[in-house]
């Protein structure tokens, strides 16, 4: 996130038709946001306004020219002479440029472009939701606009954590402390259903019907996948996991620090949704599993192929520490030790999904995907990974 900032663009001719918003991307929410654990959140159940959408389209390849079109929009008070940028490179199915004037970036506008062919992957429209939805909870920045392959948001302050960073404990509590509070998040009172099954069986037909006959000798037979897929949705759904609003995704670089508030917020919302909450946690236990090589060049989701090490995901221990404060947040009050217990087996069935779910997505990555990446040799390390620990995990009994 410290990458120095570029010089000042060269004037740019910024006298542009203003575009008027897009009848089809006014995604205005009306869930009434139910009141979450610790939130900033005014009296009163917060209605999202509409979100306006500008019919611009930004060249992938290119992004500063409809970068600048878009701040001229949403900044129209800012000298075109004196926008700056910086271009992060964290970005897995995305790019990402921030754009500001001041040194401080107190004031910056992040311009994410969407990446070739992610709709395969993300549903763009519930990104957007979810982004309110969250923000009306004090949960995310800003939302300042949509549009045609992208979206514009506020600039988060603070410091994208390493994997050597989430598990230090005075840090994983505060994880485990804003996971607790974005999983007590309602939309509009309705019973939500997990997305879990859905995505991976429209990723599994994918990789069925599109990508089978390119997969590696390496990577498991589609037959031996679809049964896998239906042992996990047979036995997962049997440990009564409570269905929650889930981040999905909790990388290291999604959680953002800030030391001076001393709390994390969480950003990319692209695969939010209600799920099952043991996979929410087991997701992220799994990333623990990341290293920290320094400026290796790698998949910030992948963890670079060669910087997985699964020996260092979570011992029982730690798992149950971090269980406790994310049990302890959600209840506001002490916590059995069954609770905790329960809670852990459950987490660590859910982490086989995990494995299962990015594989698959690894795969559709490796037949789409333009970053130079080796997302099949991903794959059969998720993969392989879920049948090393599945005897062992299947194994875990729940405390009676």
């Amino acid at each position: 996130m410290a990458v120095p900032p570029s010089a000042p663009l060269p004037c740019s001719p910024f006298y542009l038709r203003r575009q008027a918003p897009c009848p089809q991307c006014s995604w205005g929410m009306e869930e009434k946001a139910a009141a979450g654990a610790g939130c900033r959140e005014p009296p009163g159940p917060p209605r999202a306004a509409a979100v306006p959408c500008f019919g611009i389209s930004v060249d992938q390849d290119d992004i500063l020219p409809g970068a600048l079109r878009l701040i001229r929009e949403l900044r129209p008070h800012w000298k075109p002479q004196q926008v700056r940028t910086k271009r992060f490179t964290d970005g897995i199915t995305n790019k990402l440029v921030a754009c500001y004037v001041e040194e401080d970036m107190r004031d910056c506008v992040l311009v994410r472009v969407y990446g070739e062919r992610t709709e395969l992957l993300v549903d763009r429209e519930s990104e957007v939701r979810n982004f309110q939805l969250l923000r009306a909870h004090g949960c995310a920045p800003k939302l300042y606009c949509t549009f045609q392959n992208g979206l514009c948001y506020e600039y988060m302050r603070g410091m994208a954590l390493g994997p050597e960073h989430i598990r230090e404990p005075r840090l994983f509590r505060l994880i485990a402390l804003e996971m607790a509070k974005i999983h007590t998040i309602h939309a509009n009172g309705s019973l939500p259903k997990p997305i879990l099954w859905h995505k991976m069986h429209n990723y599994f037909t994918l990789v069925k019907n599109e990508i089978n006959p390119s997969l590696s000798a390496d990577v498991p037979e589609v037959e031996v996948l679809e049964r896998e897929l239906a042992w996990l949705k047979e036995h997962l759904p049997q440990l009564d996991s409570p269905v929650v609003f889930c981040h999905n995704d909790l990388l290291c670089k999604n959680i953002i620090y800030d030391s001076t508030k001393g709390h994390v917020r969480f950003i990319d919302y692209e695969y939010a949704g209600y799920n099952y909450q043991a996979f929410d946690i087991g997701n992220h236990f799994n990333e623990f599993a990341a290293l920290n090589l320094g400026s290796l060049p790698s998949c910030p989701r992948c963890a670079g192929v060669n910087e997985v090490d699964y020996c260092r995901y979570p011992a029982r221990e730690t798992q149950l520490q971090w269980l406790r404060y994310y049990l302890q947040a959600q209840k506001g009050m002490a916590v059995t030790p069954r609770e905790v217990e329960r809670l852990y087996v459950q987490v660590n069935k859910f982490a086989l999904a995990s494995h299962f779910f990015w594989a698959l997505w690894a795969l559709i990555q490796s037949q789409f995907s333009t970053i130079d990446f080796n997302f099949l040799r991903y794959a059969v390390i998720r993969f392989n990974q879920y049948f090393k620990v599945k005897p062992q995990v299947s194994a875990l009994e729940m405390p009676k």
